[in-house]
């Protein structure tokens, strides 16, 4: 159990500097101690770790920067915090190598500094990670760093199927990531990777050095205390990424699914005060050994959309199922689409990787198929629910059925709308600003499309309204 020690209030010191790495590389970081007497075996300890692009000063979500959640949540509750800029972030040295080896290196040396310099209980040290920090948390939990619990939010535990699934390349995410990383401050072989991914090419390497920054495959041994925290609607990682980490790992686990996240998340700022108080409460409990019942609650939490706070359950929600089927045949050009619209739907909220199956034919070379869902609500928007997309190469002339799974995106569509998939080589076609799937295919290439279905899984009750 730990004892609190002298500290009281809001008092701690915040101290900046730069942390050198074995290979000489300098890190900018800022080291937050509570004033006072530290516990007999030292302060716990939490490490936070930024997104890409960004820095300990700074974060795509809104409010949640390492450093203004180390001075508003943590360093007043008696933790020392560690926050850094990532190598080749802010002002920090280094080359981007994507949460490979040198930055579990980084972390690995980081922890050791943190542990070796300062009065800190050694064996009560947590981490929290957002987006591509939260990737390096999940690696660095199942490469066995002494960590008591994590928190990754926002993230991927398998990177390939982020990026790449079924073999076609989200170009437009990847697109929008790497300008967030100046072209100087790339590792070559990530430059070269990347200028691949973004033109469609050499899709086998890219998906085997995406799988290599993924964690999902170790995460059955993994025993540290994990909160995920995930969006609902988070374009770049789905809600999949931490249901398939969930069900995974043995150890104490808790699922939260909200308003948080990349585009089109909202952020909004009376989340951030829920969850970073959970994320606190987590802390409290496997890092000072606080009896706070927060691992006795139900585990998963989904919250509504707009935010309020979340509803419970034990267990994963089990979603219906609705089938819907479209007849009818249609020629789909090369830079052209085919649409599909049911008629008008009761209110539902998604839950689940919908699933759509296409028969195609194509004696021209047509090599992908991106399919788009979205609701058409009464009022007459477009609310984009989901997308996919399928490498076809292996079509020919003779009318095959095609598979594409959609990402999980919970997404509350109004009562009167009607879904409508969209058919074609790039999300675009849905919409010009719908920016995922960029890659053509080759002018003059047409496909027939026969018989669509779409499976659709639902909330049986939803939580939204």
């Amino acid at each position: 159990m730990w004892a609190p020690g002298l500290a009281h209030g809001a008092d701690f010191t915040k101290t900046d500097l730069n942390i050198a790495m074995s290979d000489g590389v300098q890190l900018a970081a800022t080291y937050f101690q509570p004033t006072g007497t530290p516990p007999p075996a030292g302060w716990p300890a939490v490490v936070l770790l930024h997104g890409l692009g960004q820095t300990r000063n700074s974060s795509d979500f809104v409010n949640w920067s390492p450093n203004s959640m180390a001075a508003q949540y943590l360093a007043p509750a008696g933790y020392a915090v560690l926050t850094f800029d990532a190598r080749a972030h802010g002002q920090s040295g280094g080359l981007f190598t994507l949460d490979g080896p040198r930055e579990l290196a980084d972390l690995r040396e980081l922890l050791t500094w943190l542990t070796t310099r300062h009065p800190i209980d050694a064996q009560h040290v947590g981490a929290y990670g957002a987006s591509y920090g939260g990737g390096l948390v999940w690696k660095a939990a199942v490469e066995g760093l002494p960590l008591a619990a994590i928190v990754p939010v926002a993230t991927w535990t398998d990177l390939r199927e982020a990026l790449a699934p079924q073999s076609l390349v989200r170009a437009g995410i990847v697109l929008s990531f790497s300008q967030d990383i100046p072209r100087e401050r790339y590792s070559p072989d990530v430059l070269a990777l990347l200028s691949d991914a973004i033109a469609e090419r050499n899709v086998p390497a890219i998906r085997a050095y995406l799988a290599s920054r993924s964690t999902r495959s170790q995460l059955g041994s993994l025993r540290v205390p994990t909160f995920i925290l995930q969006g609902r609607r988070d374009f770049a990682f789905d809600a999949n990424q931490a249901i398939a980490g969930y069900n995974r790992i043995r150890g104490p686990k808790r699922l939260y699914l909200g308003d948080l996240g990349h585009l089109p998340a909202p952020n909004p700022p009376a989340e951030f005060d829920f969850v970073s108080l959970e994320i606190r409460a987590w802390f409290d409990r496997f890092l000072k050994g606080v009896p706070n019942g927060i691992d006795k609650r139900p585990p998963i939490e989904l919250a509504p959309d707009p935010w309020r706070p979340p509803t419970s359950y034990r267990t994963l929600p089990k979603p219906r199922k609705l089938k819907l089927a479209f007849g009818g045949r249609s020629l789909l050009s090369f830079d052209g689409k085919v649409t599909r619209t049911t008629k008008r739907v009761r209110a539902l909220e998604t839950f689940g990787t919908p699933v759509v199956k296409v028969s195609l034919a194509s004696s021209t070379g047509y090599k992908h198929l991106v399919a788009v869902l979205s609701a058409v609500t009464p009022s007459g928007s477009e609310i984009v629910v989901s997308d996919g997309g399928t490498d076809t190469q292996a079509v020919g002339s003779r009318p095959r059925t095609v598979t594409i799974n959609l990402q999980n995106e919970i997404t509350s569509i109004p009562a009167g709308s009607r879904l409508r998939l969209t058919l074609g080589a790039r999300s675009t076609v849905q919409s010009i600003a719908n920016l995922v799937y960029l890659i053509p295919v080759a002018d003059g290439a047409s496909a027939r499309v026969g018989k669509v279905t779409l499976t659709l899984p639902v909330l049986p009750k939803r939580v939204s309204r």
